[in-house]
C-alpha cells in the first residue's frame, strides 16, 4: 500500500515524482508544485510533467482512518466537532456584544454633540437678542443682520463641471429675447445726441466719501432704479451707498478686511434690490433690503476663490452673477440662494478683469499677459482668445462689450485702447491716447454711440464709429472708474474720495 508523502494518508490518486521516486496525492502535490515549484521532501525543481501516474485499482476501497475504526472513537470525534462549534458560537457572542457597545458609544456621542450645538444656538440667539435691547436702549443703531450672513465656500456648491440644465435654459432663453431686440435696438427717444455730449460740463461734486486714511475709491455703480443713488467701494474696505438728491450717506456696508475692488446693483422687478461687492481679500459679500427696517442686511459671503478678486458683473438673467479672481479661475453664483453654480478649471494665466456680453451668452476674460478669453457661459469653453499684436506684455485691466454685441472695447497697451470687432475677430480701431495717459477703465454707454476711457488724466469720451474726440475732463486728475447715467445724460467717476458728475449746461 501507498502512503502520500505529504498527508501519510493513502492516495486516491496517487502519482510519483520521477526526480525523488515519491509517491504523493496528486492534488495535493499540484497545489504544492504551483505555490512553490519544488518538490517538497527535496527542494528541487519539480514540474507537472515530472509526475508520474501510478496505475491503481479504482474499484479498490480506502481503507478507514484508524480514528473511526471504533464507536468510542467516532464518539470522540463528535465531542471534538461540538466543542469546536461551541467555542466558535462564544466568540461570535462577544464579538456582537462589543460592536453592540461601539454602536450604542458612537450614538450616544453624537446625541451629546447635538445637545450642546442646540445649547450654543440658542446661547447665542439670546446673546444677540440682549444686544440689540441694549442697543435699543441706548439709542445705537443695530449692525447689519450678521445673524443673516451666510458663509459661502466652496463646498456650498458645484466645483467644476458643466451649468445646471435649469440655468443653462434661462440663460439661452435670456439670449434668444435679447439678441432679437439687439438686432433692431435704437437709442432710446431723448438719448443724448453726439452734440450735446460735446457741451457737457462739471455740474455736480461729492466731496468726503469714504475714509481719509486710507483714502481714494475704487470703484463705482449707479441704480437703474432710482438714478440718485450709487454705490462706491473704497480703499477702506467700505462699500456706501449714496443718496445724490438728499447728499445722505443711505448705508456704510462692512465685511471686507481689505480694499473693495468692485461693487454692483441687482436690480430687479418684483424682487429685492441686492448690493454685490468683490474685495482684495478673496471675497465676496452681499446685501439685501430690508422693506420692514429700510436697511440691507448681509445675506452671504462668498469664499469659493484662492487669490483677490479682479471682476463681479451680475448675468443678464438677474438670476447669477460672475466673479473672476488671480487664482486663474471664474465663478458664477446664483442671486436666490447664493450658492456657487460653475468654477473653471484653472487656466494658464490669472484673470485681471471680467465683462458679459449682452446677450448673456459670452464672458471676457482679461490677462496680465495681453491676452483676452473669450469663453461660453454656458459650456465654459474657450469660444476665442485675442492678443493685440506687436506689444510688450501689459495686464488687460477692464473690458466692455458693446450694447449692440458686435464690438469688445479693452486697452491693447498700458496708454491705448482697440475696439474689437467680434464679427471678424480682428481689431476695427485703435486709439492712442498719449504715453502719460494710464488706462483704468473703458466702457460702452447704453446706446453703443459712445466709449469712454478712465485713466491717470481724467476721462476722455470718443464717438463710435467716427472715433472723434467728444470731450475730455482732465481736472477730475486720476479716476479709477466711471459710469454713463440715463439716457447718456451724464458721465460720473471717482476721484480720489469725490464723486464727480458731468452733464449738459443748466
Amino acid at each position: 500500500m501507498f502512503f502520500c508523502s505529504i498527508s501519510g494518508e493513502p492516495p486516491q490518486d496517487p502519482v510519483i515524482s520521477s526526480k525523488s521516486g515519491q509517491v504523493y496525492e496528486r492534488r495535493l502535490i499540484l497545489k504544492y508544485i504551483n505555490d512553490n515549484g519544488t518538490d517538497p521532501l527535496t527542494g528541487e525543481k519539480l514540474e507537472e510533467s515530472d509526475l508520474l501516474t501510478v496505475k491503481a485499482n479504482p474499484k479498490t476501497a480506502p481503507p478507514r482512518p484508524p480514528a473511526a475504526t471504533s464507536t468510542p472513537a467516532l464518539l470522540h470525534m463528535l465531542q471534538n466537532e461540538w466543542d469546536a462549534l461551541v467555542l466558535e458560537t462564544f466568540a461570535l457572542k462577544q464579538q456582537y456584544n462589543s460592536t453592540r457597545q461601539e454602536l450604542s458609544y458612537a450614538l450616544y456621542a453624537q446625541d451629546a454633540a447635538s445637545r450642546v450645538i442646540a445649547r450654543l444656538i440658542r446661547e447665542r440667539d439670546a446673546a444677540r437678542e440682549a444686544l440689540a435691547n441694549v442697543q435699543a436702549t441706548m439709542g445705537i443703531a443695530p449692525a447689519s443682520g450678521a445673524a443673516e450672513d451666510v458663509e459661502m465656500t466652496e463646498e456650498n456648491g458645484t466645483q467644476e463641471g458643466a451649468l445646471p440644465k435649469e440655468i443653462v435654459d434661462q440663460i439661452d432663453e435670456t439670449q434668444q429675447n435679447l439678441s432679437a431686440t439687439r438686432k433692431k435696438r435704437k437709442a432710446p427717444a431723448g438719448y443724448t445726441g453726439t452734440a450735446e455730449v460735446k457741451t457737457f460740463v462739471a455740474t455736480h461734486t461729492i466731496p468726503s466719501l469714504h475714509s481719509a486714511s486710507p483714502a481714494g475709491m475704487t470703484s463705482l455703480a449707479v441704480s437703474r432704479f432710482n438714478p440718485a443713488q450709487f454705490l462706491t467701494g473704497g480703499n477702506d474696505k467700505i462699500v456706501q451707498l449714496y443718496d445724490r438728491s438728499t447728499d445722505k450717506v443711505l448705508a456704510s456696508l462692512k465685511g471686507h478686511t481689505k480694499k473693495v475692488n468692485h461693487v454692483a446693483f441687482r436690480e430687479h422687478e418684483g424682487e429685492s434690490t441686492l448690493i454685490l461687492s468683490a474685495g482684495a481679500d478673496k471675497i465676496a459679500k452681499i446685501w439685501a433690503h430690508d422693506s420692514a427696517s429700510s436697511e440691507y442686511i448681509p445675506k452671504a459671503t462668498i469664499r469659493t476663490h484662492k487669490g483677490e478678486l479682479t471682476g463681479l458683473v451680475v448675468h443678464p438673467t438677474n438670476s447669477i452673477f460672475a466673479l473672476s479672481s488671480l487664482d486663474k479661475t471664474y465663478s458664477l453664483h446664483e442671486l436666490s440662494n447664493f450658492t456657487q453654480v460653475y468654477r473653471s478649471a484653472p487656466g494658464e494665466d490669472a484673470f485681471t478683469s471680467l465683462a458679459i456680453h449682452p446677450d448673456g451668452a459670452l464672458l471676457a476674460l482679461g490677462t496680465p499677459s495681453s491676452k483676452i478669453q473669450i469663453c461660453d457661459v454656458r459650456s465654459g469653453n474657450i469660444a476665442a482668445s485675442i492678443t493685440p499684436p506687436d506689444v510688450s506684455p501689459f495686464t488687460v485691466n477692464s473690458i466692455s462689450f458693446s450694447e449692440n454685441g458686435y464690438h469688445l472695447l479693452a486697452p491693447d497697451s498700458p496708454s491705448s485702447v482697440a475696439i474689437w470687432d467680434l464679427r471678424k475677430m480682428k481689431t476695427a480701431h485703435t486709439i492712442s491716447l498719449g504715453e502719460g495717459f494710464k488706462v483704468n477703465k473703458v466702457l460702452y454707454d447704453y446706446s453703443a454711440q459712445y466709449l469712454g476711457v478712465a485713466g491717470s488724466e481724467g476721462i476722455r469720451v470718443f464717438a463710435h464709429k467716427s472715433w472723434d474726440e467728444l470731450v475730455h475732463f482732465e481736472e477730475a486728475g486720476e479716476v479709477s472708474d466711471m459710469v454713463f447715467g440715463e439716457l447718456g445724460k451724464e458721465i460720473w467717476a471717482t476721484s480720489g474720495r469725490e464723486v464727480r458728475i458731468w452733464g449738459l449746461p443748466a
